[in-house]
């Protein structure tokens, strides 16, 4: 599973889908990947986030020795979607 995101860029609005260019090294890039395969083998291992119940369900996932945090929301077909990456 590799790192990929797809969003609007302001300038331009044109989609842009891949790694992300902020990702700069293969540090970086291995320990989001790491945190992804966690999700990908248990989507429901990140603790809940207190919100409103008509949305879904917002879960963070922190690795402590990878130092990053994955927000994110599991689909009803168990499809994670990450909704944020952070370096902590």
């Amino acid at each position: 599973m590799r790192s990929a995101h797809a969003g609007e860029d302001g300038a331009g609005g044109d989609v842009d889908a891949g790694v992300d260019e902020n990702l700069t090294s293969e540090a970086e890039i291995h320990a989001l990947d790491r945190a992804l395969v966690v999700l990908s083998v248990d989507p429901d291992v990140g603790e809940p986030i207190p919100g409103d119940a008509a949305g879904p369900q917002l879960r963070e996932y922190a690795d402590e020795v990878e130092r990053v945090r994955l927000l994110y929301w599991v689909t009803a077909l168990k499809t994670v979607v990450v909704v944020a990456y952070l370096e902590v």
